[in-house]
């Protein structure tokens, strides 16, 4: 499976070979978009497809490989299957034929292992529906909702959907404002914005863009500048902005470019806040402080991109942790949603940028075993602000959510 770089909800359908998982997707998509087989094991590895859920707006759908899979290729599968757990914010377990024995229960212990929210749709109903006993068993022992379905005949498809709606976290679908909970209608936002070799030709990156939507959804106003021009150009505005949020690279410029009554921050960090572990990020900065040498860095990209010698992951922010501390410091990057190869015990710190191409639960997942671990967590525009020595001022605006 392509390593998930997308910000809608995930959805993984789990369940054993031939129990319909496929054709739940077809009925629920209306299109035969999932091969369907009398034979055992057609889907083999996770495969994504999209869709449209009322009440939630555009989805991803994971078809995944039957649990019950067997031998040596059959256990390759089943892993992989399960490797979608760190990304997804819910899962449909598909039973049929009154079929619920130790392959489910372990599916659902590791359901709750990642916390992931769960709903069981018994499929086939037409040849079995379930029997009342095992129903009572799975609500009583899981408090988790099961109803009777029919892939092939799926009447009761509005009842399916407005249970994934129940089940599925708001977080997952209805995202926290990046800004717009910190200004009014008529507000003026400054976004400075460096055109450089990371910037790409002919558009703006993500983040930038989705802040202006924000602004604009929000009634505000935006005045978008190049860092070279921000000095001049704020003594001039009527009326003065509220707030300036400024490419990372560039803080210590905008921080003296941007007078004292006028709150500072990033878009990296506005991005942690509404999608990454704020608070851990809070505690974790000042730990940079801490870092001794021979200490290993963990950089996390949320996106493969083309390297250049002014590469912010790769190449600056080493650049300014050696810097800062002193110290001899080794680092790894992995990017998108690649396996961490080390023990995540071998780091001292984990640094993880601002997650524009994935989503809430995928940040969360990604960063939950070094926090388990005792390993402080920062991220790109916070640890960038901490080492120029204006991480206070750019945590600011977020003092009073």
């Amino acid at each position: 499976m392509s390593k998930a770089r997308d910000t809608k909800p995930h959805i993984g359908i789990f369940g054993r070979r031939n129990n319909g998982k496929s054709s739940l997707i077809n009925a629920l998509t209306g299109q035969d978009i999932a091969i369907v087989s009398e034979v055992a094991g057609t889907t083999t590895d996770p495969v994504k497809k999209s869709l449209e859920i009322d009440g939630v707006g555009p989805a991803i759908l994971i078809d995944t490989a039957g649990i019950d899979d067997t031998g040596a290729l059959g256990e390759k599968r089943i892993a992989k299957s399960k490797e979608i757990l760190k990304i997804i914010d819910l899962a449909i377990l598909v039973i049929s034929h009154n079929m619920f024995d130790e392959p489910e229960k372990e599916l659902i212990n590791d359901f709750k292992n990642h916390d992931v929210p769960f709903l069981i749709l018994h499929n086939k109903s037409d040849e079995q529906p379930i029997g009342n006993d095992l129903a009572r068993v799975i609500v009583e022992k899981y408090l988790v909702p099961v109803i009777n379905f029919c892939a092939n005949n799926p009447s009761n498809l509005p009842e399916v959907s407005s249970l994934i709606r129940e089940t599925i976290p708001e977080t997952a679908f209805r995202k926290r404002p990046l800004v717009g909970d910190l200004i009014k209608p008529g507000d003026v936002v400054v976004l400075i914005t460096p055109v450089d070799t990371e910037a790409p030709e002919g558009r703006m990156i993500l983040p930038q863009m989705q802040v202006i939507r924000d602004v604009l959804d929000h009634d505000g106003v935006c005045v978008v500048l190049k860092e070279n021009e921000v000095a001049d150009f704020v003594k001039k505005m009527s009326p003065k902005p509220v707030l300036a949020i400024t490419d990372s690279q560039v803080f210590p410029k905008a921080n003296a470019a941007i007078p004292e009554d006028i709150q500072l921050t990033s878009f990296s960090i506005v991005l942690a806040r509404q999608k990454g572990d704020f608070e851990e990020y809070l505690r974790g900065t000042p730990k940079i402080a801490n870092l001794k040498d021979n200490d290993r860095v963990l950089i996390l990209e949320s996106c493969s991109h083309h390297v250049t010698c002014d590469d912010i992951g790769r190449i600056k922010i080493p650049g300014w942790l050696r810097g800062f501390t002193g110290k001899k410091l080794d680092f790894d990057v992995v990017a998108g949603l690649s396996k961490i190869v080390r023990p995540i015990s071998d780091y001292a710190l984990i640094v993880q940028c601002g997650g524009c191409m994935i989503t809430r639960k995928q940040i969360h997942q990604r960063l939950k075993p070094a926090i388990d671990a005792g390993i402080p967590v920062t991220n790109y525009g916070m640890l960038i602000a901490y080492v120029h020595g204006i991480f206070e001022r750019a945590i600011a605006p977020f003092s009073h959510p």
